[in-house]
């Protein structure tokens, strides 16, 4: 009898192809008719294994859930990047793999993020999730983090609006 183990680690650059496949397809499935469809392609086909290979490593934090042996889903995170956001650590980016939502993976990997940046002394912490994501906005707001500051994501030159979502 196989057992599978769930684990969070930090990215390993031979991570980069199972990450891209995370992020393709968790994005297909999160802003399907959120992102205009050009604007979806056009990103999607920008963030193939090598620019993950160039993320891994390179500044920010970055943390996969695995399952077994697959990567599952990830987070990138670090210090806050925009001052409008009024938070002083940021989770940049949090997606699970759609065969793989709803088993508590998402949560288990925001605490695990989220820890990794209190002790680095950041403790007001955000989030941006595009405002059209209903799924990713409860998702936040679940988990305690209560809307803040608004704004704009640029996409492939189009403008979407976005909420940040803090955490105390």
């Amino acid at each position: 009898m196989a057992t599978n183990t769930v684990s969070i680690r930090r990215a390993r650059p031979a991570d980069a192809a199972g990450l891209a496949g995370v992020f393709d397809a968790s994005w297909r499935e999160a802003y399907q008719g959120v992102i205009p469809g050009v604007a979806l392609e056009r990103f999607l086909a920008r963030r193939g294994g090598t620019a993950w290979r160039a993320m891994i490593g390179g500044g920010r934090g970055l943390a996969v859930v695995e399952f077994g042996e697959r990567i599952a889903g990830y987070a990138a995170y670090g210090r806050a990047r925009e001052r409008t956001m009024r938070a002083e650590g940021e989770i940049d980016e949090l997606y699970i793999a759609p065969e793989f939502q709803g088993l508590g993976f998402g949560t288990r990997l925001f605490r695990a993020v989220r820890n990794d940046l209190i002790d680095r002394g950041l403790t007001r912490i955000g989030v941006w999730a595009l405002a059209d994501n209903s799924r990713a906005c409860a998702f936040y707001e679940r988990l305690g983090g209560v809307p803040g500051p608004e704004g704009f994501e640029r996409v492939s030159g189009f403008s979407l609006p976005k909420t940040a979502y803090l955490f105390t």
